[in-house]
């Protein structure tokens, strides 16, 4: 059940475009919404989509990823092991910033007469470009054109080129060129899910110079340490004459053009930009390297620049576009919408994760810094999948981040009391960063996340390298996290208990034997079993230095897999389903019905404890194991849960939508299973949260791309064997997407009744289609019936 509008741009302002967001007005209203949806980034750097100008702005923001501040956190009571280290990721130098003055006058977007407003994301480009035409006050106008990009190739890269001309007369013209530091950072107030705020002035001033069209300004973090360099350089082309002067002091530096410009002729900015940052590196390291690559771009020019983008972009959407063709209006104003979402979902992806190395994805990508840019298990779990079938590389840069904080994730097992290590709930740093343990650090399903996805990855890759040097070394503390956290229950018949845990619902907390939880752990304990035994059979060598790293002992493995095997897993027979922990199903019903929609999200009208005292979901719990582990229930268990847990859910997590559609879509729920699509497909370019202005929902893209392939291509994975079992809405009439198996390419085309299975690149590839095997051979199209599913199982009663 959702209860959130939908809030759609007007059309006639935002037209739809398969390719593009295009806005063709100056619409105030829409500013905050617009700075997240025109943001550009590579996973290293973002930059929020503000205007050149850098006025008017709802919130600046440049940020690198993993650039944050610590804090203390403060608590009035505190107790033994609680989180003590806050972080934050800072909004940084920002040098995207141009002031146009001409005759004297400023340009400023909400007083300025346009004659002509059009700006673009160009998501085969990979660009911002902007258009504006100016008429000033005695009649001068003015064209300003702009293209900014962040570099997919060159990762501490961006470049924009700001071109003005005057087209009916002469004019001075002004141009100042800025770097702005020690920008805002946001500071939550009333939502929970906002910045902290830092009142202190977190970077302070280091090495700064102007030198001719360069500005140089370093800074370091006060309390982190971390370091920052942040380069400006700039080429100029016009047959005006000009001059130039440049400035610089700690926090702000300009290179000020003043231009005699000449009627019909333009005036050209080339404004080429880097930025370093480092934890160890001193800034005078860091300035030599922005000064070397400014060096490099400068001289091979922008030309070269946009041209790798865009065969970036090519490369990224032969790998990754999912194409959508058919009736939508069901589910949108028309097709073209719901394919402008989809790929604009796939993008933001891209742009939070393509160059992330070394570092998580923020909760938010790199557009805004709610959730304080920390990384949560919504990269394992949401993102992943997208990740390993389309860009493998990156899901394991990503699983090689998670074993950097191997350690951490020790120390804060003993922290708790605990044997082997409990990855953060949320951080930067490898500490835990959150402060509320109940929906926090009581979330041990991470470790199982973490694990889970590292067990697809390796199924889907064969990354035997990866799996058995930091994977099995992880799956040897998580395992022994979870023996150490459980015991066996008399009053359970001797089955195995996980007791004070957290599951996905952040509505219910604290629990006994959350369902989720406990078959995500067996999973985790029997893949540590399983890897552990096949290096002590069949590479002794890799096995010897697993031991010697982790200490490990035979009995421990035979503890773990006896523990799996006694896993309780809560089932009530009379329901037929199996309650979200122990105590669910004895709480009273929350009455959602009767809830007046503007007290939602709960979260933010609610005391918790009024929250925990009643059956009420924030997001998929149950439902998400479903998916995740379907093959441990049966059709008929999966109707009845589904059926039960649905109306329960509120929505009030953008990482719930998707996975609904999914199963809905599994249990024959056709016009929810749509329906749950179009909210999660629409989630950020329709404010379905209304919290767009804060950044983009990284893991709910994530969760549409599963929507396309897991929920109406029917597609599952359940250890290493691809199945699909196509449940098309009637809707849509072509559902075409390209998966990586095994470093193998497969395209899948689902058109009407028939599924087509072509493998472009490998020998073979063993599929199942509705139930029978196949083997498909290099370029030999496999052409498949797609049968009606049969009757689902009835409703359980409530």
């Amino acid at each position: 059940m959702i209860r959130h509008e939908t809030l759609n741009p007007p059309s006639h302002i935002y037209p739809i475009n398969e390719w593009k967001i295009i806005e063709t007005e100056f619409y105030a209203r829409f500013l905050s919404q617009t700075e997240t949806l025109f943001s550009i980034g590579n996973g290293y750097l973002g930059l929020r989509g503000n205007h050149d100008e850098g006025i008017p702005n709802s919130q600046a923001g440049t940020f690198i990823n993993g650039f944050h501040e610590t804090w203390p956190i403060s608590y009035s009571e505190g107790a033994f092991g609680f989180a003590k280290t806050g972080q934050t990721m800072l909004n940084v130098t920002d040098a995207k910033v141009f002031k146009l003055y001409v005759d004297d006058e400023p340009f400023y977007l909400p007083t300025a007469s346009l004659q002509l407003f059009e700006r673009t994301l160009d998501m085969q480009e990979g660009t911002l470009e902007r258009r504006v035409l100016w008429e000033t006050a005695v009649g001068k106008q003015v064209l300003i054109e702009s293209k900014r990009l962040v570099s997919l190739v060159h990762r501490h890269v961006a470049a924009i080129s700001y071109q003005v001309t005057i087209l009916n007369a002469d004019a001075p013209v002004v141009i100042s060129s800025e770097a702005v530091g020690n920008q805002l950072n946001q500071a939550g107030v009333a939502d929970p899910r906002h910045a902290k705020g830092l009142q202190h002035k977190v970077l302070g001033p280091q090495e700064h110079y102007a030198d001719g069209l360069r500005l140089l300004l370093t800074h370091r973090a006060q309390n982190s340490g971390m370091t920052l360099a942040c380069g400006v350089d700039h080429t100029i082309d016009t047959e005006s004459p000009y001059s130039s002067r440049c400035e610089c002091d700690g926090d702000l530096g300009k290179v000020v053009f003043s231009v005699n410009a000449r009627r019909g002729k333009p005036i050209q900015l080339c404004k080429f930009i880097t930025y370093h940052s480092s934890r160890h590196a001193s800034t005078s390291e860091l300035t030599t390297r922005a000064e070397r690559t400014l060096d490099r771009v400068v001289a091979a020019g922008l030309p070269p620049l946009v041209a790798d983008q865009r065969a970036f972009m090519d490369d990224f959407w032969c790998r990754s576009d999912i194409s959508i063709q058919g009736k939508a209006q069901a589910i949108g104003r028309n097709r073209q919408e719901i394919q402008q979402a989809m790929r604009w979902n796939l993008f933001q992806i891209l742009q939070a994760s393509a160059r992330a190395e070394g570092t998580g994805i923020p909760a938010k990508g790199l557009t805004g810094q709610t959730y304080e840019g920390h990384y949560f298990w919504d990269t394992e779990i949401y993102v992943m999948p997208f990740l390993t079938y389309t860009a493998p590389w990156i899901a394991r840069n990503l699983l090689r981040f998670r074993y950097s904080m191997l350690e951490e994730a020790r120390g804060r097992a003993r922290q708790l009391n605990q044997r082997g290590a409990l990855f953060p709930w949320r951080t930067i740093n490898g500490e835990e960063a959150s402060a509320y343990y109940a929906a926090g650090t009581a979330q041990y399903h991470i470790n199982a996340d973490i694990m889970f996805a590292l067990k697809k990855y390796v199924e889907i890759t064969d990354d035997k390298a990866l799996l058995f040097n930091e994977g099995a070394e992880m799956l040897v503390e998580t395992a022994r996290l979870w023996e150490d956290l459980g015991f066996y229950s008399e009053r359970k018949n001797g089955e195995f208990c996980i007791h004070g845990v957290t599951g996905p619902d952040e509505y219910t907390t604290v629990v006994n034997n959350n369902a989720y939880t406990n078959m995500m752990a067996r999973e985790n304990l029997r893949f540590a079993v399983k890897t552990v035994t096949e290096m002590r059979t069949a590479y002794p060598d890799q096995y010897a230095s697993l031991v010697h790293k982790t200490k490990l002992h035979p009995g421990e493995i035979e503890a773990w897999q006896r523990a799996a095997d006694s896993m309780h897993i809560p089932f009530d027979r009379k329901l037929g389903i199996h309650p979200q922990d122990e105590d669910f199903l004895d709480l009273e019903v929350w009455d959602i019905k009767h809830t007046p929609r503007e007290h939602f999200p709960l979260l933010l009208h609610y005391h918790p404890l009024v929250i925990y005292r009643h059956q009420v979901i924030k997001q998929a719990d149950i439902v998400l194991a479903m998916l995740l582990l379907g093959n441990m229930f049966t059709d008929k268990q999966k109707a009845r849960n589904f059926h039960y847990y649905d109306p329960l859910t509120t929505g009030d997590s953008s990482l719930s939508v998707c996975i609904q559609s999914i199963l809905a879509a599994e249990v024959g729920e056709k016009e929810k299973a749509i329906g749950y699509a179009r909210y999660a497909v629409l989630m950020d370019l329709a404010d379905v949260g209304g919290n767009t202005a804060d950044g983009c929902h990284v893991a709910s893209m994530g969760g549409t791309w599963m929507v396309g392939v897991y929920g109406f291509a029917g597609m599952r994975d359940y250890d290493g064997r691809i199945s699909f079992d196509p449940r098309l809405p009637k809707y849509i009439d072509v559902l075409r997407f390209p998966l990586q198996i095994r470093d193998q390419r497969l395209l899948v085309e689902m058109r009407g009744k028939e599924a087509t299975y072509l493998l472009e690149e490998g020998r073979q590839l063993e599929i199942t289609h509705q139930g029978k095997q196949y083997l498909l051979e290099q370029g030999e199209p496999l052409k498949c019936r797609i049968k009606s599913p049969g009757r689902q199982a009835t409703p359980p009663g409530r």
